[in-house]
């Protein structure tokens, strides 16, 4: 039997089974259900929103000066921490500015229609009041070791925060099973997904699967990924954040560049393209159950794009040189706009714009659905994306890996075993990740992903008079 077979006969039991568990659903009719799990997400996106004063919107501007330097606290210069802000940004942005923007967005557009995207934009600028919160707590709960290395992120504001409240037990419970989940997200999403849709597009700019040379070789390019991804994790955070500070504005200058090229070419079409969206979004041409289709994803696909609710980047962010949490908090929340409100309109605009059709089969399309919108305009634009759809899968897996293993070390402490383990085992799930097929890779990621939400928005609503009163110090000290 061929290795990517054995993958998927193995694979298959374990993605159905995980994803009737995660995406217990409420039927509202015979024909209608809604995914539990994403009402959880839209209520923590709603609730941070309205509970810090719109914090999204009123901080944004300081969120831009602390990125970009511009803004500085004087408490800072003797601040610790192993990054700096930016960086933390930068790595965070590495996870979710990734193929989330480019198969994610293809996904939902795919199976929800163009109305999709409105609800993915929706929910980016209310998770950005979400992400404020994770990264403060992250920052707030964060813990160095004698070696001087940080560690932080939803484990540890469970675990101590929690504690803080008189529910210790519970509260170690709950950091467990993060962590437990965090691991297979790290895995699934933040890997196998990853390198399976590069895998794609490179078989597909060689001359698609009956002829290309890769068509069957999956294996051998995980092997390839599985080398370059190694050679980095094995510095650390430190190493993670100097390659992602320098990949990240290149790849998202470089797409988006492309992008603008596709749109001006279509310049006309522009206003039909956002006539079309926001029709599809509110459109009940295609029933009730339509509508609710469109908002399901949209609401999906982004939470699997930037992560809000999710509680990964506080694990980064935790790490970051700052002296206010909430100062972090108001950096963390860029990449939420970044990510789905900036480039994941873009990537819609031009799969609206070009006129491309779905896969009359009605298959799940991911990043094969954006390349041909771009050949539309750009005939040899499909090896560019494949070089893109590199750099954003590689980043994305680089930054992920340090999320699991962070997660990893909570459950069995620091030490050099646990470390190389942990990374050969990533590092094996790359190879596996590029054998397997889409529909299969999405359930199990989307399973173990959106699972790490449960445990970590128990702690947010927990623990947001924590952090709003630190805000209010904060605003108050910048008066």
């Amino acid at each position: 039997m061929q290795i990517d077979q054995w993958i998927n006969t193995t694979l298959t039991p374990l993605s159905e089974a995980l994803s009737s568990v995660v995406f217990y659903s409420i039927p509202l009719s015979e024909s209608i259900s809604v995914p539990v799990i994403l009402l959880w997400l839209v209520a923590i996106s709603l609730f941070t929103t309205v509970y810090f004063g719109f914090v999204n919107i009123r901080s944004f501007g300081r969120g831009v000066g602390l990125a970009a330097g511009r803004i500085h606290h004087k408490e800072d210069a003797k601040a610790e921490g192993q990054i700096t802000p930016f960086q933390a940004l930068a790595t965070t942005l590495s996870a979710t500015v990734g193929l989330g923007n480019i198969a994610g967005v293809a996904i939902a557009i795919s199976i929800g229609g163009p109305g999709a995207i409105v609800w993915m934009i929706l929910m980016g600028v209310l998770g950005m009041s979400t992400k404020f919160h994770e990264a403060s707590l992250g920052v707030m709960y964060r813990k160095k070791s004698a070696e001087g290395i940080f560690s932080g992120g939803p484990m540890y504001y469970l675990r101590d925060g929690l504690s803080d409240l008189g529910w210790p037990k519970i509260g170690k419970i709950l950091a467990a099973v993060f962590a437990v989940c965090c691991i297979g997200g790290a895995l699934g999403a933040g890997n196998m997904f990853q390198v399976n849709q590069v895998y794609q597009q490179l078989v597909n700019v060689t001359g698609g699967s009956d002829i290309s040379f890769w068509a069957d070789k999956g294996w051998m390019f995980g092997l390839g990924m599985a080398f370059l991804v190694g050679v980095v994790i094995i510095g650390g955070i430190k190493s993670i954040a100097s390659v992602a500070s320098k990949v990240v504005p290149l790849m998202a200058l470089i797409y988006m560049a492309a992008g603008f090229v596709v749109i001006a070419m279509h310049a006309s079409a522009i206003p039909d393209a956002f006539l079309t969206i926001f029709d599809a979004a509110f459109s009940m041409e295609a029933g009730f159950g339509g509508l609710i289709g469109g908002i399901i994803q949209g609401v999906r696909r982004a939470a699997f794009s930037n992560e809000a609710g999710i509680g990964s980047a506080a694990i980064t962010h935790a790490v970051a040189k700052t002296s206010f949490p909430v100062a972090q908090g108001m950096v963390a929340m860029l990449g939420a706009f970044v990510d789905t409100v900036i480039i994941c309109l873009m990537t819609a605009l031009v799969i609206v714009i070009s006129g491309v059709g779905l896969d009359p089969s009605g298959a799940i399309e991911g990043i094969s659905l954006t390349s041909r919108a771009f050949e539309t305009v750009m005939p040899w634009f499909p090896p560019v994306l494949a070089f893109i759809v590199f750099l954003f899968a590689y980043s994305t897996m680089l930054t992920w890996s340090y999320y699991g293993l962070k997660s990893v070390t909570y459950l069995m402490g620091d030490g050099k075993c646990v470390d190389l383990g942990y990374k050969i085992v990533f590092c094996g799930f790359v190879v596996l990740g590029s054998s397997a097929s889409l529909d299969i890779i999405i359930n199990l990621s989307d399973s173990m992903y959106f699972a790490m939400a449960v445990p970590n928005i128990i702690a947010l609503y927990l623990l947001a008079p924590k952090v709003k009163r630190a805000l209010g110090k904060y605003k108050n000290m910048m008066k």
